[in-house]
């Protein structure tokens, strides 16, 4: 499944990152937990560099618990830590200031010897399109939302966001890269909806996404759809959903496409169980 999607924007916003991460103490990046490979931009390792960074695995509560905590473990480095939230419900938003003052202690602690108190951690917000970016920002900053115009520094027209608990956030466009390197990562994107649904073969994606469901969650899908069976063949396990769920047209056939958007709104709400497409 080759696509080839290469946003105008993408170099000036990382042009852009790499301007603004002097005038910033982390970097907090933002991942699908379900996903949490495909969902991180190939680009970003390179772009930070050593700068403290917090990845924020999102939309914990559709992922699978264990394969969340073991993508936490992988993804710690010395200047890199993980934590699992869902910035729609505010699940785990009160672990993102204690995480960056761990991340930043030294730094932190050089400020108070210097008599410094009540501290403003200065954050960028970085993540592909789609993964929860903007839920975030409002999420934390609730109704205390307040840009506080250019600063000296930044490129003109960054706006800083200031929340209620001593951190300021500064957005980004959302980044992604431009060609995938494999079928699978476009797939999982796809699946997710951070590809849109119009540049994509919804009949095709819905059969991948049962083929992958098939060796992982085949009993989600029994127990979702009331299917006695998940069958080798992802079209005879389509077919029983299918039927189960009325999406026939005349004469008793399948109607695929109904089928499809049902499948992936279903896979995407969190309807069909905790799902995570990607272990470390």
């Amino acid at each position: 499944m080759a696509i080839n999607w290469f946003p105008g924007h993408m170099k000036k916003t990382q042009r852009e990152i790499k301007e603004n991460l002097r005038v910033v103490d982390a970097v907090i990046e933002i991942r699908d937990s379900r996903i949490a490979k495909s969902s991180a931009n190939p680009d970003i390792d390179k772009l930070v560099g050593t700068k403290p960074r917090l990845i924020l695995l999102n939309k914990s509560d559709l992922a699978e618990k264990s394969v969340t905590k073991s993508w936490m473990k992988e993804l710690k480095t010395d200047n890199v830590m993980a934590i699992e939230v869902n910035c729609l419900k505010g699940i785990g938003i009160n672990k993102i200031k204690p995480a960056l003052e761990e991340l930043l202690k030294e730094k932190i602690e050089r400020m108070k010897s210097k008599g410094l108190k009540n501290l403003t951690i200065r954050v960028m917000v970085v993540g592909i399109p789609n993964v929860g970016k903007s839920t975030f920002i409002n999420k934390l900053a609730r109704n205390n939302i307040a840009k506080t115009g250019d600063r000296p520094g930044v490129t003109k027209n960054k706006q800083w966001i200031k929340t209620s608990i001593g951190i300021e956030l500064l957005d980004t466009p959302g980044v992604l890269w431009p060609k995938f390197e494999d079928d699978e990562t476009a797939l999982n994107l796809a699946f997710t909806g951070a590809i849109k649904d119009e540049i994509m073969d919804i009949e095709d994606l819905s059969y991948r996404l049962i083929e992958r469901m098939s060796s992982h969650y085949s009993e989600l899908l029994k127990e979702r759809y009331k299917i006695e069976e998940v069958f080798d063949d992802p079209l005879e396990t389509l077919n029983a959903i299918g039927r189960k769920r009325g999406c026939i047209v005349k004469g008793g056939e399948i109607n695929y496409t109904r089928l499809a958007v049902m499948l992936l709104d279903e896979f995407r709400g969190g309807k069909m169980g905790n799902i995570s497409l990607e272990r470390p």
